[in-house]
C-alpha cells in the first residue's frame, strides 16, 4: 500500500507535537537550571553553573540524595528477592488460587500511591513502627516487587521447562538445577528489573510522604519542600535535572538489557 506524501508529514508532525507536549516542560526546567537569575525569568538573562556548586555544597541535599540511594537500592533487594521467588512459583507449579495470586501481586502498581501510602502509614502506626528510612524502604519495597515479578514472571514463561526437565534427568537436584540452568536463562530479566525497580523508588514521592519521618528526607521530599520557597528554585532545578538524568539511565539500560518493552512501569 503507498502511503500519499501528506499523510507522512501528518504523522511526522503530529509526532512532533506530541514529543513537544511531553518534553517541553523538561527542556525549560533544564534552562532553568543554569539561568543566573534567583527568580525565575523567561527567557534567562544569562546563563551560569552557580547553583551547582551550591546544591553540591548543601547537607541537606547530600543526606537526602543518600536516604534515596539506600532506599532504592534495599527496596530493589528486597524486590528483586520476593519478585522471583512469586514468580518461580506462579509459573513453574500448578497449585490452587494461581491465578487469583498472580492477580494480587500485580495489583499494589495500579493502585493509586496515596492509598497505598494510607494504607501503609496506617498499618506502621497501627504496629507501633517509628516512621523513617526503614519504613520507607518497605514502602518501595510493595511496588518495586511487581516490577521484579513482571520481568521474571515474563522471561520464565518463553523459557523451555527441557533443559529442567533434562538437569533433573542427570540427577541434578532443584537447587543445582536453577543454579546452572534457571538463574542463567532469567539473568538479564532480574537486572532489567532491577534497573527499573531502582529508577522507580528513586523518584518515588507519594508512597514517601506517608511512610518518611519527620526528620527523614529524601530528594523528591526534598525538592517538594524547596519548591515551595521561591529563592530555592534554581537549585531545585538542578537537583531536578539531576534526578531526570539518574532515573533515564536505569530505564534506558533496562530497556537494553531487556530487549524491548519495560514492562511494569507506571503508577
Amino acid at each position: 500500500m503507498v502511503e500519499a506524501p501528506w499523510i507522512r508529514v501528518a504523522l511526522r508532525v503530529a509526532s512532533a507535537l506530541v514529543i513537544g507536549f511531553l518534553y517541553l516542560p523538561l527542556v525549560i526546567l533544564a534552562i532553568g537550571a543554569f539561568s543566573d537569575s534567583r527568580l525565575m525569568q523567561w527567557p534567562p538573562p544569562g546563563l551560569t553553573f552557580h547553583w551547582f556548586g551550591e546544591a553540591a555544597a548543601n547537607p541537606a541535599i547530600r543526606d537526602a540524595l543518600l536516604n534515596s540511594l539506600l532506599a532504592a537500592a534495599t527496596a530493589t533487594t528486597i524486590a528483586l528477592i520476593l519478585g522471583s521467588l512469586a514468580a518461580l512459583a506462579v509459573q513453574r507449579y500448578n497449585f490452587f488460587g494461581r491465578d487469583t495470586i498472580s492477580f494480587l501481586l500485580v495489583l499494589p502498581i495500579a493502585l493509586p500511591g496515596v492509598i497505598t501510602g494510607i494504607a501503609l502509614q496506617t498499618t506502621f502506626k497501627t504496629m507501633g513502627a517509628n516512621l523513617g528510612l526503614m519504613t520507607i524502604i518497605v514502602g518501595h519495597a510493595t511496588f518495586c516487587v511487581v516490577v521484579a515479578y513482571n520481568n521474571v514472571v515474563a522471561r520464565l514463561r518463553r523459557l523451555p521447562r527441557t533443559p529442567e526437565e533434562a538437569s533433573a534427568d542427570l540427577g541434578a537436584d532443584s537447587w543445582m538445577t536453577f543454579r546452572r540452568v534457571t538463574l542463567p536463562g532469567m539473568r538479564t530479566a532480574l537486572l532489567s528489573g532491577g534497573l527499573l525497580a531502582f529508577a522507580l523508588s528513586f523518584d518515588e514521592i507519594i508512597v514517601t510522604l506517608f511512610t518518611a519521618g519527620a526528620g527523614t528526607q529524601t530528594i523528591p521530599i526534598w525538592i517538594f519542600t524547596a519548591i515551595q520557597r521561591p529563592t530555592e528554585l534554581p537549585v531545585v532545578n538542578v537537583v531536578a535535572l539531576v534526578l531526570i538524568v539518574v532515573s533515564i539511565v536505569p530505564v534506558w539500560l533496562a530497556q537494553r538489557v531487556g530487549g524491548g518493552g519495560a514492562p511494569g512501569i507506571g503508577r
